[in-house]
């Protein structure tokens, strides 16, 4: 199986940047696929994550990054140049290649990857939700914006439905495109592999001690929300702490801490940690407080260290990886006032911590790297049994 990936680049520490690394060295080390990642930017830097010898990257130095310095109308002219060079390099590697599937990331191929003859089966799978994809606000007060954003929503399923299989992460996802057909939804893998039981706390900190919440100092994430949650509950557990960990200018979280009053010794806002399973088993419950996802990484991440999660049920990701009551809690939406209640609530009762641990455990095995490269296995084997 000779499969081609198309995306921008792979310098950075991003989630998909993540989750394509672990697929592709998954599928040439262990089914000896045939696996070629196609990149725009980055020419000359590190990958982030390490890639299997096995996995060959062509980096096409488009540059479309070139776009963040320019001006509005230059940025018009360099992007169409940058566009046209794009497919005309694409469709002579995909010649060149025969690739048996194309995949793309849902980047600035997705306007002319189906009309590439290359003999290809084409998909597309996509990383983020519909309502956040390119961040359109519905309901923005600009009319003009609003006309776009439905051209270009209108437009791009035009597209998605010339793909052979599109897929989304979630269940939720999946009821959003009700004008595809050729939808299949495939979740992310989990990064690290799950514990036989949960970690241990290490010496000196107990059971029962710490809050854990994970990702960018970003409005997605949600953090203002889990801080004001923090603030109604900090004095009824005084035995306990509240741990952030991410990358991002975490300036405004601090103010906003001083502001509602919150207790700098026992809420610590820290930057990334190159050992975040380490930091798991020093904590005891996730909270998890985005307003959206595409997935939520993390959330399977905790579980797999032996944490119950609260959560807000946002779109999309909780819904479909949390089994409410059972490994963890999921309140609405940035419900701040139901956040506060499901964290008290669990951090007052040790044994329906453990209880839930054990459960997130067991729950979470179904997101294991192999289940999962199982299921695009088969994916694949169907689409290109059409071509034999």
């Amino acid at each position: 199986m000779k499969i081609v990936y198309l995306t921008p680049a792979l310098y950075m520490a991003g989630g998909v940047e993540r989750v394509l690394t672990l697929k592709a060295n998954y599928f040439a080390e262990h089914f000896g696929y045939d696996i070629t990642i196609i990149l725009t930017d980055g020419e000359g830097k590190p990958l982030f994550y390490p890639l299997s010898p096995k996995v060959k990257v062509i980096n096409l130095d488009i540059n479309f990054e070139e776009l963040w310095t320019c001006s509005f109308l230059k940025k018009i002219v360099v992007y169409l140049r940058k566009q046209r060079q794009y497919k005309k390099r694409v469709r002579e590697e995909l010649v060149r290649l025969r690739p048996d599937i194309t995949i793309s990331l849902l980047r600035r191929e997705i306007n002319f990857i189906c009309d590439i003859p290359d003999g290809s089966r084409k998909m597309g799978e996509l990383h983020v939700n519909r309502a956040n994809y390119r961040n359109f606000e519905a309901g923005d007060a600009n009319p003009l914006k609003n006309l776009f954003a439905w051209f270009w929503m209108r437009s791009l399923v035009r597209k998605l439905k010339r793909l052979d299989t599109f897929v989304v992460l979630t269940q939720e996802d999946r009821q959003a495109w009700p004008e595809l057909h050729n939808i299949r939804v495939i979740p992310d893998p989990l990064a690290i592999a799950p514990e036989a039981s949960p970690s241990p706390p290490e010496a000196g900190m107990e059971e029962g001690e710490r809050v854990i919440a994970v990702g960018r100092y970003a409005y997605q994430k949600g953090f203002d929300l889990l801080l004001q949650a923090w603030a109604a509950i900090e004095k009824k557990h005084p035995d306990w702490q509240l741990a952030v960990f991410g990358q991002g200018d975490r300036t405004p979280y601090e103010q906003q801490m001083h502001a509602l009053g919150i207790d700098s010794t026992r809420c610590h806002l820290n930057g990334p940690t190159p050992d975040i399973r380490q930091e798991y088993a020093r904590s005891s419950v996730f909270a998890f407080s985005s307003r959206f996802e595409g997935f939520g990484m993390v959330l399977i991440e905790a579980m797999s260290c032996g944490l119950p999660v609260v959560s807000f049920a946002c779109p999309c990701g909780p819904r479909d990886i949390v089994c409410d009551g059972e490994d963890g809690l999921l309140v609405e939406n940035g419900n701040v006032a139901a956040l506060a209640d499901a964290l008290s609530r669990l951090m007052g009762d040790e044994a329906l911590r453990r209880q839930m641990a054990q459960k997130a455990l067991v729950n979470v095995q179904r997101f294991r790297l192999d289940h999962i490269a199982q299921q695009w296995r088969e994916c694949f084997l169907s689409l290109t049994s059409h071509q034999q």
